[in-house]
């Protein structure tokens, strides 16, 4: 056997043996790990011999990206190569690694060992010793390893069963098993029944219908080694009691962990935005155990946090230190900003309220960024929230099957402007009743809310996603209540309503009391019934999961639309990235290998959808971009519906915004960070100020949409043309958009708006004109455009360096400047051009874009 090298750690502070109590320090243990097949997993032991050798691994990781930087395993991502790593999860893995302790770090009065996510029934054993037990990924996990450890080298060995494997008894024992998410594709559950619902892990990597399933294991967030004397700082985080214009008022709630009775100073320092500080000392007697502390705090004329287009995102900064014996012997930090929140749920409102002002909810459901999640970089979520940003978004959901994110992400959100609503991690599979359950719920729950809490960002919390809407109305889930009899049936869900409106709700009041709370999504708080248009919020999938026509979208005005989406392809390069070359096609076994929706039959749908609408494909890569077409053109409907909608809807959230993996999804962002058509579009439909004119039943309803919160004189125009380009005819009118509004400005019948133009052979184009400028403008069409008469565009494009110029001779309908197989964006894209009109954007990437338009 390779034997380890020691990692040495070799911090001054430590080389010396305090007199006093010394400033705790961190030591990562990141570094020198290794990992191998668990020789007692004598089967999987049989069949991989290669794998029970030591082989270098990464930590923070998981075991699965160690074996394909091996070569051991095939990358999931590509190919059709996800059946080829599901081995992994079924089985059991050791993690070491090695730390020099020297007589002086000895010295010290503790030595803890600190994970941060351990995935997730893990044994960590310091020195052949058992030191901890952990079994819940979404929980730190601490323990004292002072008595385990000695002079010189100590070995750190981290034992991890397979989840499925662990679980696998207790679900086969249940005569009714509880009621998961997906069936696994690859048949490892036991006998179909899902183990997911038994464990605290994120939900998605037992696969999804936009992911592949990868059943993680491994150290899957940093480690370290912790030294500290006599108190440690545990929490810091920062209520705010009480903001008006003269003052905000706030108090830093400090837990101290002492091992002794005695008195230390906890100093609070408070930075505004402009640098100016103020410091406040207390003397705090601490007894051995956790000691909470209260210090109050208050800002004169306060600046308010607002979100993004409704003013700047000014923080402030808490910082606190724990002095001992005159030394600062800890220290932590909070960013906060000061802002108010409230949910309007006045007779089943569903809307937000922050610093007094009615906020329509423009946005998408983030699911988590990869099926690996160590390997995440800050870069890559800059990246993302950029993008919603630029989109005019002013909010994203963190969808309930993932993981709670990392800090950098609410920072990045809360110096962007982006409200976040924050699922708990629980992602529609039944929950088990048991109180031991429920017990490892709530530390899990006081942890993240204690962590995330402060972020301004964060301006709901909700217990789940579609667990008790799922309960409630899904036909397997009416099957599992009658086969286990009344009595089962009311202890699971009263199970569950303690879990969602108690343990998790008393978590968010307890560590954030100033942020609304609902037990889930969809949810009306226990007012009535769940997913409907009439109370809470809804999600709404009759349009693609059901089936129906996207103008069913216009027959709904819900209190609150928080998922809704439409698939489409992503682009070309990412394909081709996974894909690698050759000949494609949509029911070729690649492509319905990356496409989850209905076990890899979902590019039917998709077919059925541009058969409804739009014309027949002339090639793949032409099928690529039709059905990036549908796809932003049912969600722009159903978006601005939602605004038109207004104030009876007061939120619009889009299913979604990233992909986990690349392949065939609701994404408007693919995974190599590409814009689809949607994101482009969604630019448009969110904009703040913006035009609606839909048409149904024979007549155009216009209505004019302001998120500004002061009214602005504007002007409103139709025009109406046919397919030579001639103009049929002009309506134009002045308007004041009033602020926060959408108000109708006409209905218009189509013998009044189109005469006896034909409907093939005409359509209008409607502007909203501010300070003379259009900010907005779409174009209404009486048949679908598979139906439409659309000319030969007669379409150019001249690019010079990092621009280019298109100019439409005729109507050119959702212009796609298609940039191949490689990677490489416009700074705008899926566009119209009417008649003689040009726009130039920027690009990049050097490859010769090519056209594409509606035209046949």
């Amino acid at each position: 056997m390779k034997p380890l090298r020691p990692a040495l750690f070799t911090l001054a502070l430590l080389a010396l043996t305090p007199a006093h109590a010394a400033p705790r320090e961190a030591v990562p243990l990141d570094r020198d790990w290794q990992v191998r097949l668990d020789p007692a997993d004598t089967a999987a032991a049989k069949a991989h011999p290669k794998e029970t050798r030591w082989l270098p691994a990464r930590v923070p990781g998981s075991v699965q990206q160690d074996l394909i930087a091996a070569k051991r395993v095939p990358d999931p991502f590509k190919g059709t190569n996800e059946a080829a790593i599901q081995w992994v999860g079924l089985s059991d893995w050791l993690f070491r690694t090695r730390l020099t302790v020297t007589p002086a770090m000895l010295a010290r009065d503790h030595l803890d060992l600190v994970f941060d996510g351990l995935d997730t029934f893990a044994t960590v054993r310091v020195n052949g010793t058992v030191l901890l037990s952990a079994d819940n990924a979404h929980r730190r996990w601490r323990a004292d390893a002072k008595p385990l450890l000695k002079a010189g080298a100590n070995e750190i060995l981290v034992t991890i069963a397979s989840p499925i494997k662990q679980l696998a008894p207790l679900v086969l024992a249940e005569q009714h098993p509880l009621p998961g998410e997906y069936v696994s594709a690859f048949k490892d559950d036991p006998g179909d029944r899902q183990t997911s619902p038994y464990i605290r892990k994120p939900k998605y990597q037992y696969g999804w219908d936009w992911g592949p399933r990868i059943v993680t294991i491994g150290l899957w967030r940093p480690a370290r080694l912790e030294a500290w004397d006599e108190a440690r700082l545990d929490t810091l985080r920062v209520e705010q009691d009480a903001l008006n214009d003269a003052e905000a008022r706030l108090t830093a709630r400090a837990t101290i962990v002492a091992d002794r009775a005695r008195t230390v100073t906890l100093r609070t320092l408070l930075t505004a935005p402009d640098g100016t500080t103020q410091t406040i000392d207390r003397p705090v007697a601490v007894a051995p155990g956790s000691n909470a502390v209260a210090i109050p705090l208050t800002v004169a004329t306060p600046q308010r946090w607002q979100p993004v287009g409704y003013g700047a995102q000014p923080l402030y900064t808490v910082a606190t230190s724990l002095v001992v014996d005159g030394v600062d012997s800890d220290r932590s930090q909070r960013r906060i900003g000061l802002r108010t929140v409230a949910l309007d749920r006045r007779n089943g409102a569903f809307g937000f309220i922050v610093n007094g002002t009615s906020i329509f909810a423009k946005g998408a459901n983030l699911i988590p960024f990869d099926s690996f999640p160590a390997r995440v970089d800050r870069a890559e979520m800059q990246s993302l929230l950029t993008g919603a940003r630029d989109a005019h978004m002013n909010m994203i959901r963190i969808w309930g099957g993932g993981y709670y994110l990392d800090d950098a992400f609410y920072e990045m959100a809360d110096r962007m402007g982006l409200m976040i609503w924050q699922d708990f991690m629980f992602g529609g599979s039944v929950t088990p009743p048991d109180a031991a359950f429920r017990e490892n719920v709530r530390i899990e729950a006081d942890e993240q809310v204690a962590r995330l809490g402060d972020h301004p960002s964060i301006v709901i919390w909700t217990g789940n996603n579609e667990v008790l809407s799922g309960w409630e109305n899904w036909g397997d889930r009416k099957a599992f209540k009658t086969a286990i009899g009344p009595d089962e049936q009311e202890r699971i869900g009263t199970g569950m309503a303690v879990l969602f409106d108690r343990v998790l709700r008393d978590a968010v009041t307890r560590n954030s009391p100033g942020t609304p709370y609902m037990p889930g999504s969809p949810s009306s708080d226990y007012e009535g019934p769940n997913d409907t248009d009439a109370n809470g919020d809804r999600h709404f999938w009759d349009v693609w999961s059901g089936s129906k026509p996207v103008e069913q979208y216009l027959d709904h005005c819900p209190r609150f639309m928080s998922e809704y989406g439409f698939q489409s392809m992503p682009t070309m390069a990412t394909i081709r990235d996974f894909a690698g070359p050759g000949p494609l096609a949509a029911d070729s076994a690649v492509m319905k290998a990356h496409q989850k929706f209905l076990s890899g039959e979902g590019n039917a749908r998709l077919q059925l959808y541009l058969d409804q609408r739009l014309r027949p494909a002339k090639d793949f890569a032409d099928f690529v971009y039709l059905t990036q077409v549908d796809q932003a053109q049912a969600i722009s409907l159903a978006a601005l519906h939602h605004r038109a909608c207004r104030p009876v809807t007061m939120g619009s959230l889009f299913w979604q915004l990233n992909d986990v993996w690349p392949s065939v999804s609701w994404a408007s962002i693919d995974h190599l960070g590409q814009w689809k058509l949607l994101q482009y579009e969604a630019k448009r439909f969110f904009a703040p100020q913006a035009i609606v004119a839909e048409h149904k039943d024979g007549a155009t309803r216009v209505v004019l949409l302001s998120d500004a919160t002061t009214p602005l004189p504007a002007r409103w125009r139709l025009t109406v043309r046919d397919m030579t380009g001639a103009t049929l005819s002009t309506r134009e009118e002045a308007a004041t958009l009033a602020p926060l509004s959408a108000a109708t400005v006409a209905t218009l019948p189509d013998a009044d708006l189109f005469g006896t133009a034909a409907p093939a052979q005409s359509y209008a184009v409607a502007e909203l004109l501010v300070d003379g400028r259009t900010v907005s403008r779409t174009l209404v069409e009486r048949l679908v455009p598979r139906d439409m008469a659309y000319p030969d565009p007669g379409l150019t494009l001249r690019r010079s360096g990092d621009t280019a110029t298109i100019t439409a001779t005729n109507l050119a309908r959702a212009v796609m400047i298609d940039m191949g197989d490689t990677p490489g964006q416009a700074s705008d894209n899926g566009f119209d051009l009417l008649p003689g009109e040009s726009v130039t954007v920027t690009l990049t990437g050097k490859q010769t874009p090519t056209l594409r338009t509606l035209a046949r």
